[in-house]
């Protein structure tokens, strides 16, 4: 199967992109909070923050947007494509990288990158975000309904996967 990353603001659909194409196409995916709650994050602060479980600390994750993002970035110092190695080893893609580094330096793991734009509807995030959409291989806009959504998606993936 194909490997994806899949880019895009703050709640703007990345996840249900992702839900979508593996729900039609069987594309399995893992995002970056969730994978770095896996791996070290849940070890590092369930001491400071109390957490009992991995899903404590998951959902918790949009408190400390900012502490994630840099405990991400040190994960990746030594390998900017740490996360995106160990992510690609269980998953076909990829939601919700960050760091432009780590794009950087991951890019050419990937057959495509996607972006999901909702930004006529919803405000586009700053601090723990610098990726340029126009890295983007593939954009898909994200601005009415979840039914057109639903639509593009199953349109993309027929396109991505009409191999299979």
């Amino acid at each position: 199967m194909m490997k994806i990353c899949i880019l895009g603001h703050c709640r703007h659909g990345k996840d249900t992109l992702a839900e979508i194409l593996n729900e039609r196409f069987g594309m399995t995916y893992i995002s970056s909070s969730e994978a770095a709650n896996r791996y070290f994050i849940y070890e590092s602060l369930k001491d400071k923050y109390g957490y009992k479980s991995e899903e404590d600390c998951f959902d918790d994750r949009v408190n400390h947007r900012d502490e994630w993002y840099s405990m991400i970035c040190k994960y990746n110092q030594n390998d900017s494509a740490r996360l995106a190695k160990n992510i690609l080893e269980n998953a076909d893609c990829y939601v919700g990288m960050r760091d432009y580094d780590e794009f950087i330096g991951s890019k050419n793991l990937f057959d495509y990158i996607i972006w999901v734009d909702a930004s006529e509807r919803l405000p586009k995030e700053n601090g723990t975000f610098n990726i340029p959409k126009n890295e983007a291989d593939i954009i898909i806009e994200n601005n009415t309904t979840l039914e057109d959504f639903t639509k593009k998606a199953i349109k993309l993936g027929f396109l991505l996967f009409s191999n299979k």
